[in-house]
């Protein structure tokens, strides 16, 4: 790896471990012969993050080649595993046989070299499957030298995550498709609702504005680089105009002020604190566990529409990929491979609500409408279909993370609490951008 590589890795590592605010959620085939072939037992490492809802299929997989055992370890948040895996890369040892890489920061990987450290997955017959995922998928997990690096697992159409009785409480409609022809707009119809909801309830409209902040940039054609690499958030007129919109709904007492992942203690989730949660697919598994941990259960409310201002929107989203300091190679790609494929990927959906990568599970989350009983019934994995049409992922550069997180995270934080105006939090953040992340 070259010294501009390492200078980023340790930034990666560093800037994460300060954040106030850390963010983060093929063709079927039978099970193969997941011992590399060569009759000997293996255990395989697993590193993920979130919420990936893998249990039930590790240890299908472990029932169907004994000589297999897979340790796997999740890591709470995609931030947290971003400063893991560079921590690792960094020394040298540590990673694990398979580590999933999220959309935010594989750019990061992508520069500098930092994608030779892992396995072209070419050598294991990925080329074959090229056709399973959405093209963007597969492309994206190709480096500039067309060394493909990871299995896609999930991406991140989003809709509107709602509580049914917070609504209720406001006079607003409760059912889906009156919820849905309620938000169907712009940014500015969704702030407009929610002024009206909070000036009615005093209470907030969505928990913290970061959350809400990130699915509004990752809704532009280019976010914090431009399609070239080229860094895009000073003089972006439309970033500063959105950032300035959800300045102002904030001032207007939208933001419950939440501290992202916690949510006091997960309580806020059950005790009306906010109305709406903006929610890729993998959120999904969040809203649930969370609202489980504080004591809730289907009857507290939660509901999930199928909306989203101002239209298609990706966030999130991942891949399983293969240190190339791995000693069972072969077999972690086997095992990655049937993990990707599209029943599983319909199993990982149903355990998390995450949203399939390949074609054909999208096709059957459509097709069979599912109700989910958690969400009032509702028929997720159909909405998140149909929220995916038009979805193309944004290209992430490298220091993307690092900009969500420790540049805008600290920024909006501040502006939740009241510490600073709208324009302070902008200046805040131009300052945290000037000091973590390198120019182009």
């Amino acid at each position: 790896m070259n010294s501009r590589a390492l200078r980023r890795v340790g930034v990666i590592a560093g800037a994460a471990a300060t954040s106030a605010l850390v963010l983060a959620g093929c063709s079927g085939g039978g099970t193969p012969d997941a011992n590399g072939g060569g009759g000997e037992d293996v255990t395989l490492t697993v590193t993920t993050f979130g919420t990936f809802g893998y249990d039930d299929l590790y240890e299908e997989y472990e029932k169907a080649n004994p000589g297999v055992k897979i340790e796997a370890s999740n890591i709470d948040t995609g931030g947290n595993a971003r400063t893991d895996l560079f921590t690792k890369i960094g020394a040298g040892s540590g990673l694990s046989d398979i580590v999933a890489i999220e959309e935010g920061w594989l750019g990061a990987i992508m520069e500098d070299g930092v994608s030779d450290l892992f396995t072209d997955l070419r050598d294991f017959g990925i080329e074959d499957r090229k056709g399973d995922w959405v093209d963007w998928k597969y492309d994206n997990a190709t480096d500039p030298n067309g060394r493909v690096i990871g299995y896609g697992t999930d991406i991140g159409p989003s809709g509107i995550c709602y509580n049914a009785p917070a609504f209720e409480a406001a006079g607003l409609p409760t059912d889906r498709e009156g919820v849905a022809e309620l938000l169907t707009g712009d940014w500015e119809n969704f702030f407009t609702v929610g002024q009206e909801y909070t000036d009615k309830t005093g209470k907030g409209w969505y928990d913290h504005s970061g959350f809400v902040w990130n699915a509004m940039v990752n809704q532009l054609d280019e976010g914090y680089y431009t399609s070239d690499g080229k860094l895009n958030v000073e003089g972006n007129a439309e970033l500063k105009k959105r950032f300035e919109m959800l300045g102002a709904a904030t001032e207007g007492g939208q933001s419950a002020a939440q501290t992202a992942w916690d949510w006091n203690g997960n309580k806020s989730f059950v005790d009306g604190t906010f109305a709406t949660f903006v929610c890729p697919g993998w959120m999904l598994g969040v809203v649930q566990e969370r609202v489980e941990g504080a004591g809730g259960d289907a009857s507290t409310g939660w509901d999930f529409a199928d909306v989203f201002p101002g239209g298609a929107a990706n966030w999130g989203g991942a891949w399983l990929s293969i240190p190339e300091t791995s000693a069972h190679k072969e077999a972690a790609a086997k095992l990655a491979n049937w993990l990707t494929q599209p029943d599983q990927q319909v199993k990982q959906s149903a355990a998390a609500g995450n949203f399939p990568s390949t074609i054909t599970a999208q096709e059957k989350l459509a097709s069979d409408a599912t109700p989910n009983e958690f969400f009032n019934d509702a028929p997720t994995g159909a909405i998140l279909a149909e929220r995916a049409k038009g979805v193309v992922a944004q290209y992430k550069g490298p220091d993307d993370s690092v900009i969500q997180e420790n540049v805008f995270g600290p920024a909006l934080n501040s502006l939740d609490l009241g510490e600073v105006d709208t324009a302070g939090a902008w200046d805040k953040a131009i300052s945290l951008l000037g000091d973590l992340v390198e120019t182009n």
